[in-house]
């Protein structure tokens, strides 16, 4: 039903769809950006539904109360407390370490405001679980969500972001002067 409505939403708003997931990928970390509007996760989701991908995702606890709780789980959603400092990163590694097959999907801006600079637990986690990046992308601009380039991180964190900063330096969120490329720093 869910991927119904995602197809309708993206045909009456004239969104598509493009690239995926190298089929040979089983785990990964799927990184999406720019996140400036709670209509980010709409986008999203549906996009993610379009591809066909199940994915988890951590998000404030607070969306995991009614009427939002079914919808948070069915989508991947994990609850995550953020007025706890946890070791997150050491969690999710073993998560990833416990399936044959996931894909962690991560908003490295962490918040939908306009940011110094990324978030890194993603980059951790895909070092420490020894999985690709994937980087994903929602263009306003444009109307399109987009699966793109995929590598390895190498460990040289600053060498890896020029790959990042690359990728999204098209991009445009729905609130544009919440995102710039110049933030894609460690």
């Amino acid at each position: 039903m869910y991927k119904l409505i995602a197809k309708l939403y993206f045909a009456v708003k004239g969104w598509k769809i493009q690239g995926s997931i190298p089929p040979e990928i089983k785990k990964c970390v799927l990184i999406a950006a720019p996140h400036t509007s709670n209509w980010d996760f709409l986008y999203g989701s549906f996009a993610w539904t379009l591809f066909g991908l199940k994915v988890k995702y951590l998000i404030k606890k607070e969306w995991f109360r009614f009427p939002f709780t079914g919808l948070m789980k069915s989508l991947g959603g994990i609850p995550v407390d953020r007025s706890k400092h946890t070791n997150l990163v050491d969690a999710m590694v073993t998560m990833v370490n416990s399936k044959e097959e996931i894909i962690v999907l991560m908003t490295p801006e962490a918040t939908r405001k306009k940011v110094d600079k990324w978030k890194t637990g993603f980059y951790h986690l895909a070092m420490k679980a020894h999985v690709p990046i994937v980087l994903g992308k929602i263009n306003y601009g444009k109307k399109l969500a987009i699966i793109g380039h995929s590598f390895i991180p190498s460990g040289n964190i600053e060498k890896d972001f020029e790959i990042i900063r690359e990728f999204y330096k098209d991009a445009v969120g729905r609130v544009p002067e919440n995102f710039s490329v110049e933030v894609i720093k460690p």
